[in-house]
């Protein structure tokens, strides 16, 4: 019985591996910042999560509407029609171009609620110009998850994720020459960070352009376009898919933004310890993310061949893969919690002392709830995927939003500003948002899938 599961497993890890460590890349990123950043002290790394606050907002819009591509593209696949997988792309291209534009505009435009956010001052003035440069990099960012999310809907995982090593390599090369004015290089601090993570996403984008029309397999989907005919019909379908896509993990990362929000009115020391919680989750994330790209892949596929029963049987198979892999994840945020902050943080810095050992403190407690919403945070996402992979979408909204914002936030509202719990509090609000989120997911695919098979 179990076996019929188990056999699963093999396969689910090489096509969701190359997704991970390509998702991996991406909070690489945030992290080779965090640790670099972290040298130079609690203020800076704080306004680092600030000015990334509002960044991942627009972040999670722009990745969630991108997600649209990869059903369809998993079922055209599936179909055995290039046509309609190509259509997918050209779309889907000319949509999140647009959409990382419309993004950056909307955090130029919002940029001066920082002042009202009851924000430590210090945190404020270093944030800004940070800000900048960051907002710009969700133009190239939203681009280049058009082409991963086209590579992946076809199952080939492995070259987005070529493309993000590439990037990660540019970034930590540029943040060590000009954060610190390495090799006569200028010291520029956190903007030092913002430039590297600029470029690293410019070159994230030409690089996997540049490979997919070099490969042959790839030739039929990413050469002739034709952008001058664009069908109302096929942008329709993606919006119809991405806008609720792009909610769902809005609502998601919302709650975590609020909670960096949350941290900052508590002070710059809480806010820093929530950042490198917020950080360390954040990768274990992607290894859920990258599962649930799989299930995404592989549900699409069997919807194309129309063999709902297989379907549901792989499905279950990554949902038991998942709890598995978050299992050991939790185990390591236990065993971890007091050694993991002093990564982040200069420990030998005397000026410093009092912050770092605070932060460090805090920082404990929260991995110590992180370790439990491991499970639920994992298997949410996941089932969404799968969920994504039937292309159904607009109930899975609904859970969310129910899920983060009515039942989660008030929870961390609550305990964290009104209680002693304070930090913690606002993480415990965030453990009982994921957790209410995945059951309410798998109950809407057993639903769905039962029905199917029926029919």
């Amino acid at each position: 019985m179990l076996h019929q599961y188990t056999k699963e497993f093999r396969y689910n890890l090489r096509l969701a591996s190359p997704v991970i460590l390509g998702m991996l890349g991406h909070t690489f990123v945030g992290f080779a910042d965090n640790v670099m950043v972290g040298q130079l002290g609690t203020s800076e790394l704080a306004a680092v999560s600030l000015g990334n606050s509002f960044v991942f907002i627009a972040m999670s819009l722009g990745i969630g509407f991108s997600t649209a591509i990869t059903p369809l593209v998993a079922e055209a696949d599936g179909a055995g029609n290039t046509t309609n997988a190509k259509s997918a792309l050209k779309h889907g291209l000319v949509l999140c171009t647009l959409l990382g534009l419309s993004l950056f505009l909307v955090i130029l435009f919002c940029k001066p609620l920082i002042h009202y956010m009851k924000q430590p001052a210090e945190v404020v003035d270093l944030a800004i110009p940070y800000l900048n440069l960051v907002a710009f990099s969700l133009v190239p960012l939203v681009i280049f998850q058009a082409f991963k999310q086209f590579s992946e809907g076809l199952s080939q995982t492995k070259y987005p994720m070529y493309a993000t090593i590439i990037a990660n390599v540019v970034n930590i090369v540029l943040n060590y020459l000009l954060i610190f004015g390495s090799f006569g290089f200028p010291k520029l601090g956190i903007v030092g960070a913002a430039i590297g993570t600029l470029v690293a996403r410019i070159i994230m984008v030409i690089f996997i352009w540049t490979l997919l029309k070099k490969k042959k397999k790839f030739t039929p989907y990413v050469t002739n376009f034709n952008f001058k005919v664009i069908e109302k019909k096929i942008l329709k379908k993606i919006m119809a898919l991405g806008f609720p896509s792009a909610l769902q993990m809005f609502f998601e990362v919302a709650i975590f933004t609020a909670a960096i929000w949350l941290s900052g009115v508590l002070g710059a020391n809480p806010q820093a310890a929530n950042q490198i919680a917020l950080n360390l989750s954040s990768m274990t994330f992607m290894v859920g993310m990258g599962l649930g790209v799989a299930a995404m892949v592989r549900v699409g596929n069997q919807k194309g061949l129309m063999n709902f029963k297989e379907l549901r049987r792989i499905a279950q198979s990554i949902f038991l893969l998942t709890l598995i892999i978050e299992i050991v994840f939790a185990l390591l945020f236990l065993l971890g919690k007091e050694w993991f902050p002093t990564v982040y943080l200069n420990v030998n810095d005397v000026a410093n002392e009092a912050d770092n050992t605070e932060v460090i403190f805090l920082a404990a407690k929260l991995l110590l709830v992180a370790a439990f919403f491991q499970i639920s945070d994992g298997l949410q996402v996941v089932i969404l995927g799968s969920l994504r992979g039937l292309q159904d979408v607009k109930i899975p909204t609904v859970i969310t939003f129910v899920a983060y914002w009515l039942i989660g936030f008030p929870v961390s509202f609550y305990l964290g500003l009104y209680t002693d719990l304070k930090s913690t509090g606002i993480w415990i609000g965030l453990l009982s948002g994921l957790t209410a989120s995945a059951i309410m997911l798998y109950l809407r695919f057993n639903y769905l899938t039962k029905k199917l098979i029926e029919n």
